[in-house]
């Protein structure tokens, strides 16, 4: 598994399209053209320029055996609208950092073209991302064949291996060891902060990862110790009841709710210099522009795996989090752009995506080749698996956000 690194209101252009269309300049046209010929040359170069219209964002791929997986996130990853620039404007390039790869050196080139074919294809044909998975499998070996993979688990692989490709720091600096014990909590979380910008900072960074901050008190003596760790996404459990309605904001307390950490999982006081029984729990420090939430629907028990089908209801738009968070982090308001999901049980089945086009607004199916659209509330179901928001812009106001 990877280190650390790995645990907007869209605008709609007036014509939906990634990239503005040339139009017709028709001051070349000869003089004596009558009026009645010029708007039927510009209508038939309108008509034709729509024919044409490149379906951008709206291409599947082709399944290569067993792929869905890789598939999926792929199309999520390509309906992340800053992500999603930062490959068709190439400024990647300027960011790749050589000297920090290796076996992964084309990972964000591949990973770059096929972005710009899902988004400049001239027709809908289904696009093979076999250069993008030879490099993907070069990164991670676990991926070589044809095995069934966890779709969540591929995501941080590949994120990892494209921030390792585009970071900005060439060489880490050492690491020391500073006692912030005797800072605030803002104050230290801030210092871990840029101590971890020091070693790792990318434009992939800069999108999707947050802060999280552990408090462990101790029973005895009241001591409270803070750790501030780096996160690309959140696994939270998938709540149970007995009758109602599971909701995210349920998965999410169960995430945040205090533990008792007692017996063998007893942790050493500080200050009583011995092992003590302490409470544990879990807050959001730094929110990150895309918020990543994995429902852990798979679980291991008597060397068996399972599979939770439970129904989440989880919002759209204006989700709130500011319940989650800890006392001075910022907004915290999303909005739902693209959720992976699967289908089946925990010996197989098949990943799907659900897509917003942030070109159209609207929603797509993506299930490998095939694409179609589909309607906002068929977004949710018993299927979600990995969801994906961004940050709403700050104007967002306060009083019109989901409380779950």
């Amino acid at each position: 598994m990877p280190s650390l690194r790995h645990s907007y209101t869209v605008t709609v252009p007036e014509e939906p399209a990634a990239f503005p269309v040339d139009k017709p300049d028709l001051r070349r046209k000869s003089p004596s053209l009558s009026r009645s010929k010029l708007v039927s040359t510009f209508m038939g170069l309108i008509i034709n320029q729509a024919k044409n219209k490149s379906p951008q964002g709206l291409v599947g791929l082709r399944n290569l055996g067993n792929t869905c997986f890789m598939n999926s996130i792929l199309q999520c990853l390509s309906n992340t609208p800053e992500l999603r620039d930062y490959c068709l404007r190439n400024v990647h390039r300027t960011d790749l950092n050589n000297s920090n790869c290796t076996a992964n050196a084309a990972l964000m080139e591949e990973f770059a073209k096929l972005t710009q074919s899902l988004w400049t294809s001239v027709n809908n044909e289904a696009i093979s991302p076999s250069d993008f998975r030879s490099q993907i499998q070069r990164f991670a070996p676990k991926f070589v064949g044809c095995n069934q993979q966890d779709a969540q688990e591929f995501l941080r692989f590949l994120l990892d291996g494209l921030h390792n490709e585009v970071n900005r720091v060439t060489v880490r600096p050492k690491v020391y060891v500073e006692d912030f014990d005797h800072l605030s909590d803002d104050e230290k979380g801030k210092r871990m902060w840029n101590m971890y910008l020091e070693r790792e900072d990318s434009k992939v960074v800069d999108l999707f990862v947050g802060q999280l901050k552990s408090s462990v008190t101790c029973t005895v003596c009241g001591f409270r110790s803070t750790v501030f760790d780096p996160f690309w996404d959140l696994s939270i459990p998938v709540a149970q009841k007995s009758s109602g309605e599971v909701t995210l904001r349920d998965c999410l307390r169960l995430f945040t709710k205090e533990d008792v950490l007692d017996g063998e999982e007893r942790p050493t006081c500080n200050r009583c210099k011995t092992r003590r029984k302490c409470t544990k729990r879990f807050s959001v420090q730094k929110f990150p522009q895309i918020l990543v939430l994995h429902l852990k629907r798979f679980s291991d028990s008597n060397l068996r795996t399972s599979k939770l089908s439970t129904y989440v209801n989880f919002p759209l738009k204006e989700l709130d989090l500011r319940e989650f968070a800890s006392e001075s982090s910022e907004r915290a308001v999303y909005n739902l752009y693209a959720v992976s999901n699967h289908s089946g049980n925990a010996l197989g089945g098949h990943y799907t995506a659900y897509c917003k086009n942030p070109a159209l607004g609207e929603w797509h199916s993506y299930n490998d080749s095939r694409v179609s659209p589909v309607s906002s509330s068929q977004v949710r179901s018993s299927n979600a698996y990995v969801l994906f928001y961004e940050l709403a812009p700050p104007t967002h106001s306060k009083y019109q956000t989901c409380r779950l």
